[in-house]
Order: structure tokens, then sequence, then C-alpha cells
């Protein structure tokens, strides 16, 4: 859906800042490991082992919420509002119409969805700044015109959803801030486009509690004051908001008068790049695959040579049916820059899979260095290769993910209904 908010000129800036939010990522992950999970009331646990009754709640799909089901809650609390379905097999007084399914976290299986979400985000903007391993920032200011920001936002998502197979909310702004509150508007599936000049009207209506960087222990305390929405805070004093709140009081009365000048700021250089392709049906062409592999290593390649990145790992993804997913990786004795290398090193990974079915294949060039120090010498490598186990090895790795998440998160306490990070479990 496209929501658009009439208003007037706010002085907001005319940059054009994306926010994309994955919708219930970790659940929506289970489901295409188990399409059967598909409308099911799902809870995917941390530290939850089948059986057990322990740990907390990562994430509830949006039919496990119907339930009351929340993120970071007891495993033992969500178990007494939506039993197991395997439990109400043996067990008459549960319903099965009100019970659901219980995931333990892969998080690594996480990480390889998500690379390839990161892949597609890498590839739209030339700006990306990821905040966790299912959200991230996109400065496309340079090559998306005002009136084309629905029609960038629709593709995107389109593009998410048909490459990868999970579904993003899309949020399109002139700040950081109002675009996060955006793409969280209209959850599930939403594309919500705010203008120049429709921030602030934009904004106005809504909770306080949605204004970036308003928890729900800041939220109280505003609505003791008498603010109850955006547009409260927008017009509330900010002289006693900084004097009850210190500097974030501030802060957030700029937030909800749509002023915010940051800038989207990529954290800290990429650790790898990585380019991968999906096959519409699973294939066990050998020629087919060695195809898309070369393909793959040469878009690899380039994009690293474009970035001035030498590398030292290079490595394959490989993803057999159902929804198997196996890396592979070749560790250099130094950072090199050679396209032919990383297609010879891509294409002899692949061999181990020459017999097998695939449905998806993916090149990955890691250990990114930036620095001007010469690159290692082939030979090295070559006698590396021939024998020497402490330079060149072949490794299992995982496909980098979103992984860091920053000063983008709300303020002061765990949203209830959002995805809680692995990191803030641990």
């Amino acid at each position: 859906m496209d929501g658009r908010l009439p208003g007037v000129d706010d002085g907001s800036p005319e940059q054009v800042i994306c926010h994309v939010d994955m919708d219930c990522f970790y659940a929506a992950c289970e489901r295409l490991r188990e399409p059967a999970l598909e409308d099911e009331p799902l809870v995917v646990g941390m530290g939850y082992e089948s059986g057990e009754a322990h740990g907390a709640v990562a994430t509830a799909s949006y039919e496990a919420r119907e339930f009351g089901v929340e993120s970071a809650m007891a495993i033992s609390q969500a178990l007494e509002l939506l039993p197991r379905k395997v439990d109400a097999v043996d067990d008459p007084e549960i319903d099965p119409e009100a019970a659901g399914f219980y995931r333990t976290v892969d998080l690594d299986y996480y990480e390889s969805v998500a690379s390839e979400v990161k892949t597609i985000l890498h590839d739209t903007a030339d700006t990306v700044r990821e905040v966790s391993i299912d959200e991230a920032y996109l400065d496309v200011t340079e090559t998306v015109e005002w009136a084309a920001a629905a029609e960038f936002g629709q593709d995107l998502k389109d593009r998410i959803e048909e490459e990868v197979g999970v579904v993003a909310s899309v949020g399109v702004a002139p700040t950081m801030s109002a675009a996060k509150i955006a793409s969280d508007h209209d959850k599930p599936d939403g594309l919500v486009i705010v203008e120049p000049g429709e921030v602030r009207a934009f904004l106005a209506p809504l909770d306080v509690a949605e204004v970036h960087n308003v928890g729900p222990v800041t939220a109280r305390e505003l609505r003791s004051m008498g603010v109850e929405t955006a547009g409260d805070l927008a017009d509330a004093d900010p002289e006693r908001l900084e004097a009850r709140f210190g500097e974030r009081g501030r802060e957030i009365w700029s937030y909800a008068r749509g002023e915010d000048d940051r800038p989207v700021e990529p954290v800290g250089k990429p650790k790898s790049l990585s380019r991968e392709s999906a096959f519409t049906e699973a294939t066990d062409d050998g020629e087919r695959k060695h195809e898309r592999v070369q393909a793959l290593a040469g878009d690899v390649a380039e994009r690293a040579r474009s970035k001035d990145a030498l590398y030292q790992t290079i490595g394959i993804k490989v993803v057999t049916p159902p929804f198997d997913v196996h890396t592979r990786a070749e560790s250099l004795p130094g950072p090199v820059e050679d396209a032919d290398l990383v297609e010879e090193v891509a294409l002899d990974l692949l061999t181990e899979f020459h017999d097998d079915e695939v449905r998806k294949v993916g090149v990955r060039v890691s250990n990114l260095d930036f620095s001007d120090a010469q690159q290692a010498s082939l030979d090295g490598f070559e006698d590396a290769s021939a024998g020497d186990a402490g330079t060149g090895r072949r490794e299992n790795h995982s496909l980098g993910a979103f992984t860091e998440r920053d000063d983008t998160r709300k303020g002061d306490d765990q949203d209830p209904e959002g995805q809680t990070s692995l990191g803030e479990f641990e």
C-alpha cells in the first residue's frame, strides 16, 4: 500500500532516504525452510529447545500475536497463551485451532538469508547503513526523484520478495527518523512515502511513543506532562523538555517537528562483497551451475575493483532443496585483486556440488583490505594451495549479514511488537 499524507512545507531536507525493515524476519526465514508454516501461528525462541520451556521469544508471527505472544516474552508465558500443536496430539484439553508452532533460533541460517537481502540493497543504493540483521537505511538522493519514490519503493519490495522470498516494509522520507517511522506505519508489507513538506503533518497525529528515540518509559513520562501525540511534542516547550530529559528532550522535540539532518552513513567498511542468483527451478545441470557461478564471480570481482578492495578469502554459497545452505571458502596467504583467481577458486569449490540439485548459488570475497598495501604474490598462493596448511586453507563460512544496531533504535525500552535482536538476548 502506498500511503501519502498531505501537509505544508516544513523546511525538511529534500534528500531521499529509504528505510527497509523485514517483516517478522526470523519467522519469515523459518517459513522459507518450511512452507507448511505459512499463515500458521509461529514463535521463534532464543534459548528454546523442543520440549522445554525456558528462554524468551525472539519474534512472533502476526498470527501468534493475535494470541497475545510478543517478542521478549518468556517462552513459558508464550506457551500458556499459545500451546504447541505437537502437544495437542496427546492432550485433549488443548484446542489444535488455538495452538501454534515453535522453532529454535538458527542465526546462521537467518544470516544467510539476510545476506541475500543485503546484496540487493547494495545493488540498489551506493550508500547503505545496515543497522541490524533485518533493517537498513538507503540514501538514494542521487538516483531517485521524489516523483518516482513510490515506484522505487515498490520495485525494491518486489525484488526482495521475488529473489529472496521474504517480505519487507519500506518507508521513504527526507529524514532518517521519518523514514524509520514510515516503514513501521503500515506493517506488514507496507509502503509509505512521506515527501518533503509532509513530514510534520505525517507525524502530528501519531502516538508520542512512535516518535524516533521515544520508548515506552519516556512515552509514559511525556503523557504525565500532557504530551499524547507527536504533534503535542512538536508544540511543547523545548526548554521544559530539556529540563526533564536532558539533551534527548530537545532531540525528540526536533524529531517530532520533522527536523533531522543526520546523513545516512555506512557503519564502517564492508567486510565482504557478494552476489547470488537463484534458478527458476532446482537444477543438477553442471553446465548451468558452472556458467552461473562464472558470471557471479566476474560481477563480484568487478564490485571489489570498483571499491578499491583487495580480498583474502574467496567463497561460494550453494542452496540445495528444500532450503539447505552450504558455504565453502578458500583463504589466500594475503590480499589480492584478481578476477581470474576469483573465478578459478569459485569454480573449484563448486565441484563438490557437481551432481547435486541446486536452487541458488552465490560467490563472495571477504577479509577485505582497503589499504594501499601491495597485494600478495600469486606464487605464494599457489605454493600454499599445494600443501602449506598454515596459509591456503578451505573453510566453512557463513555469508555475511546485517549484524549491527546503532542509535537509530527506539530509545529506552524494547518494542514488544517488534523483533528482538539476538545480541540483546545474549
